[in-house]
């Protein structure tokens, strides 16, 4: 004999979990329409225009400013990178975030929704860039791509890191000069067997860009890890009756 009525349990049980995540995916898909407006109005669409121009022009002198020099080719796009990034380190800046603050949707999804409208744009940008360094002096599309995934992706981080310990609303500018100035410092500190920035047909070419994957994957951890609020600001903001 055959317990019918497990089965139909069972079978409820399964509909009712298959309805709530459908009901998740939903509520987040309007979440995010909902946001998009705000999102676009105050994304510092300024600093990220001028940081674009200007890696765009860096990569551009490649074409019409240097004549088969692979050095200073590969690093114009490193430049290029590092504009691009400069932009990035406002992205998360907030004039409204004490307003936003209060909202029931998290943090991680506002800064989620702001790379994701800014990224197809980047990417545009990056490509663009890539395609104007003559093929005949145009480094590894690959390697060099990890390099500006890394530094982007660092910037972000320290962006994450300055909103969560900070309670400046737009902290873009102290995060871009941090970011700056490692840039320049980063190749003097290094010892040689630690080399970043080396050139193509050095023989630390490849292990330089093991070590570029790493500080891409422990900066995204790091964004993650310092996306939510902190739990004592949450609390203070809701309160001592928690409401």
């Amino acid at each position: 004999m055959t317990d019918t009525g497990s089965g139909v349990r069972v079978e409820k049980v399964e509909r009712v979990g298959m309805s709530g995540a459908g009901e998740a995916r939903v509520r987040s898909a309007v979440v995010s329409r909902t946001l998009l407006g705000p999102v676009l109005r105050t994304l510092p669409w300024r600093a990220l225009g001028a940081a674009g121009g200007v890696g765009l022009l860096l990569a551009g002198a490649a074409r019409w400013l240097i004549d088969g020099d692979e050095w200073l080719a590969l690093n114009l796009l490193r430049a290029a990178a590092l504009a691009f990034a400069l932009g990035l380190a406002f992205l998360l800046d907030d004039p409204a975030r004490e307003t936003t603050a209060s909202v029931p949707t998290t943090r991680p999804l506002r800064q989620a929704l702001r790379v994701a409208v800014v990224a197809p744009f980047l990417a545009l940008a990056w490509t663009v860039a890539m395609l104007l360094v003559p093929g005949e002096i145009r480094p590894p599309v690959g390697d060099v791509t990890l390099e500006a995934a890394a530094t982007s992706v660092l910037a972000l981080a320290a962006a994450a890191v300055a909103v969560r310990f900070n309670e400046a609303s737009e902290p873009g500018q102290a995060v871009a000069a941090a970011v700056l100035t490692s840039a320049v410092v980063t190749p003097l500190a290094l010892p040689g067997r630690w080399a970043m920035f080396v050139g193509v047909r050095d023989e630390r070419w490849a292990a330089s860009h093991d070590r570029w994957a790493w500080v891409l994957v422990g900066a995204a951890v790091v964004w993650v890890v310092c996306g939510p609020e902190r739990t004592r600001r949450r609390a203070l903001r809701a309160g001592p009756s928690g409401t």
